[in-house]
């Protein structure tokens, strides 16, 4: 008994004495440890009678639990000093000028596709993406525009070889769509994304550019049906109170095709430089899915119908912000990027 108190008051002082948190670390190997003195004490155990053994282990179990207690309460201790401490070295001088963050935005085409994609989701719609390296099979022949056609002519194309291309619109992505659908209806697609066509570039045409494009396919769709959604997307993006026009077209993946134009919301078509004094603008190409489009994709058309039409995303944002040059959305000049916090 007398060398486990000599043993405990040993390890108090030491305890006491401590410093740093890795003296304590120490002392708590050194006692407690497997091979530290508390255990050495169990050795005792052969030299003592049989009913001594049990008063010895229970002694033990006790100062093992008290210099526990003792090195947690010292760690604890210790490791509050050195808090404090840093608290004291690191204090902050809140009379200096803090550090400004340059913050980013969202890209004016970012915030158009987004504004789209939101609208159309709220529709019903389905957000539908293909690869922008396509098989002419998808990019043109479903789309009822075979080999030698000449609406091929319309959009020179990049060819990485005979069979496989840079997509010149997103219908190659509803081909897929209604491909994968296997003749069941009905269809509501919103396709958005980066197109390529061999084009000069200047302040209103570019060699690659953003569509969207939305296709419904199902039982007694109509024009009028695709009117009153284009209707409802022009007010969305340009304001109430915009009034649509549809002129007849070509294209060959609609029939009947049309071009459509929006009231011009700069002027409320009464006639301005945007809209040179026609009061309207051109805004999209739309129509009713070609039969031979349903067709090719396994749809009857005498069950089924549908309609189409597809919107440049630089054309709206040029027109909603005020954009004078389609180079501005690619060249990433941080001043026009700063231009669109106030949009976010």
């Amino acid at each position: 008994m007398e060398k486990i108190q000599q043993l405990k008051q040993q390890a108090i002082d030491f305890i006491e004495s401590a410093k740093q948190v890795e003296e304590v670390n120490q002392i708590r190997i050194e006692y407690l440890g497997k091979k530290g003195h508390v255990a050495n004490l169990m050795n005792l155990m052969k030299e003592l009678p049989n009913e001594e053994k049990p008063k010895l282990g229970a002694k033990v179990n006790e100062l093992k639990q008290e210099l526990t207690a003792r090195i947690d309460e010292k760690m604890m201790i210790l490791k509050q000093q050195a808090m404090l401490e840093n608290l004291e070295k690191e204090k902050i001088d809140i009379t200096l000028q803090g550090y400004q963050s340059t913050l980013g935005t969202i890209h004016p085409l970012t915030m158009i596709t987004q504004e789209i994609e939101d609208l159309f989701l709220g529709m019903g719609y389905q957000v539908a993406e293909g690869p922008e390296i396509e098989l002419d099979i998808y990019n043109f022949e479903k789309a009822n525009t075979p080999k030698n056609h000449p609406a091929r002519d319309m959009q020179d194309t990049f060819y990485i070889n005979p069979e496989v291309l840079l997509r010149t619109h997103t219908t190659a992505i509803q081909m897929r769509e209604l491909e994968k659908a296997n003749g069941k209806l009905p269809i509501k697609l919103i396709c958005p994304g980066k197109v390529y066509r061999r084009d000069d570039d200047d302040a209103t045409h570019s060699h690659q550019f953003m569509q969207a494009e939305g296709l419904v396919v199902g039982k007694n769709i109509t024009l009028s049906d695709l009117k009153g959604t284009l209707q409802y997307m022009a007010n969305h993006l340009f304001g109430q109170g915009r009034t649509i026009r549809f002129r007849p077209s070509y294209f060959p993946f609609t029939e009947p095709s049309v071009e459509v134009d929006v009231s011009c919301h700069i002027c409320n078509g009464q006639g301005c430089n945007v809209c040179k004094s026609t009061g309207f603008i051109e805004v999209l190409g739309a129509g009713m899915v070609h039969p031979n489009v349903l067709k090719a994709n396994g749809f009857d058309p005498e069950v089924c119908s549908g309609f189409a039409f597809g919107i440049g995303l630089e054309r709206v944002a040029m027109l909603k912000y005020g954009i004078d040059d389609i180079r501005n959305f690619y060249i990433n000049d941080i001043r026009f990027l700063k231009m669109f916090h106030r949009f976010d």
